[in-house]
């Protein structure tokens, strides 16, 4: 009798984890055997789980990572790519995300750089770092689109929040002045804040 109320107030309190647990509950009759804290307890942690859903599902839409599906658990040693085990697992430990150091990631092309840092990344978004995913031809191309229709602060700001910052194509082609300007203006600004790939 109190359930549709109860459902209702939980809709409106956005608990929507909540809801497909309790909803669940109504439905299984052996949930009566488990005491009031347990059945609680189910539901807050349904809740609690719902919550980082949507938030590793936030950061990783935010990240705009080229290679999605890419993750740290994935990466194939076997190749060879000059992968080094050892320190790919102290990296997907993301403790270079927490004490603001750079990564560098080079090597010929072709043989999965771009993969292996989405593969890094994703796993930051997971341990709950935000990160975002920009190749430099097109930053560039939007950094001089942001100066004339005055967005350029706010995108600098935008780059400079980000935990880790993915600059992909790097050194590709000649930078001129004002490029290198602004690489310079973006990387001065994460020094020592935030980490860069």
């Amino acid at each position: 009798m109190l359930s549709h109320p109860t459902l209702n107030k939980l809709h409106a309190l956005r608990l929507t984890g909540m809801v497909k647990a309790f909803e669940e509950q109504l439905r299984t009759p052996e949930i009566g055997a488990l005491s009031f804290e347990e059945r609680l307890g189910l539901l807050v942690d349904r809740e609690a789980t719902d919550r980082d859903n949507r938030r590793l599902k936030s950061r990783l839409k935010h990240a705009a990572l080229r290679h999605h599906g890419a993750c740290i658990e994935d990466i194939d040693y076997r190749a060879s790519r000059g992968l080094d085990k050892s320190l790919m697992t102290k990296l997907a430990t993301c403790q270079w995300i927490r004490e603001h150091h750079n990564l560098l990631v080079i090597g010929p092309t072709g043989v999965g750089k771009t993969w292996t840092v989405c593969a890094l990344s994703h796993k930051a978004c997971r341990e709950g770092f935000t990160a975002r995913y920009v190749r430099l031809p097109r930053l560039f191309r939007e950094l001089a689109l942001a100066k004339g229709d005055g967005r350029y602060s706010k995108l600098i700001k935008d780059l400079t929040k980000v935990d880790l910052l993915v600059l992909d194509d790097l050194g590709l082609s000649r930078f001129n002045d004002e490029q290198r300007r602004d690489l310079l203006e973006i990387l001065e600004e994460r020094y020592e804040r935030r980490s860069t790939s």
